[in-house]
C-alpha cells in the first residue's frame, strides 16, 4: 500500500481528487444503487452498519447517512479523514487505516461494504488480504458494492481489475450483477477503463 498511500496524499495536497469530481457527476446514478440497497434491508428500523472503504473526505459516507446507515470509512490519507470527519455526520466515525490490514482497526460488524476505486489500485497480494478482512466483517447476507475500472492496458497508469480477481478475493461472496458504470465526469485516460459496478453477497 506504500506507493497507494504516497499517491493519494500527494493528489490530496495537490488538489487533484478526479474521483470527488466523478462523484459529484455520478452522483444520482450511485444514489439510485445506494437506494437499493437500503431497500434491500429489512424494513423494521435503519438498514444497519455499512463500512465505506477508501472513503475520503466523506463523499459517499454521507450518501449513506442520509439514507439511515451508521458509517464507518476508512482511508489510508490522514488529511483527508480529517476532512471527512470535520462534515460532523451523525452515525458516522472515520478512521485511518490500511483497507489490507482491517482486522487491526476494531471496526465490528457489516451489513455493507462500499468500495468505488479502491480494490483496482491493489496488487494480487493485497486484493487477498483486503477480501479476507472485508469478509471477516461481514455479517451473513451483507452486500459488497463495489465500483472499478477494467484491467486495460493502462492499469499501471490508472488502476483496474478483472471480475475473475473479484471473484477470487471475495470466495464466500456470490457475485449477484455486473453492471457498467456511467463514464460522464471521468477524463481521460479513465473514460476508457469501462467501469463496472459489482454486486456480491455474504452467503455465509
Amino acid at each position: 500500500m506504500r506507493g497507494v498511500r504516497t499517491g493519494y496524499r500527494l493528489a490530496y495536497r495537490l488538489g487533484f481528487t478526479p474521483w470527488e469530481s466523478y462523484g459529484r457527476i455520478a452522483s444520482s446514478s450511485v444514489g439510485a444503487l445506494l437506494d437499493r440497497e437500503t431497500a434491500d434491508r429489512p424494513s423494521d428500523g435503519a438498514p444497519g452498519r455499512a463500512l465505506d472503504l477508501g472513503c475520503g473526505r466523506g463523499q459517499k459516507a454521507e450518501e449513506l447517512v442520509r439514507r439511515g446507515w451508521e458509517v464507518v470509512g476508512v482511508d489510508v490519507v490522514p488529511a483527508a479523514v480529517d476532512a471527512a470527519r470535520e462534515l460532523g455526520l451523525p452515525d458516522a466515525t472515520f478512521v485511518v487505516g490500511d483497507v489490507t490490514d482491517l482486522g487491526s482497526l476494531d471496526l465490528g460488524w457489516f451489513d455493507l461494504v462500499l468500495d468505488i476505486g479502491c480494490f483496482q489500485h491493489l496488487d494480487a497480494r493485497q486484493r487477498v488480504a483486503t477480501g479476507d478482512g472485508v469478509s471477516a466483517l461481514a455479517r451473513p447476507g451483507a452486500t459488497l458494492l463495489m465500483l472499478e475500472f477494467q484491467a486495460t492496458r493502462l492499469r499501471s497508469l490508472v488502476g483496474g481489475v478483472t471480475r475473475t480477481e473479484v471473484e477470487a478475493a471475495f470466495p464466500g461472496w456470490r457475485m449477484l450483477s455486473v453492471e457498467p458504470a456511467p463514464t460522464a465526469g471521468l477524463g481521460w485516460p479513465m473514460s476508457t477503463t469501462a467501469p463496472q459496478w459489482y454486486r456480491l453477497r455474504r452467503d455465509r
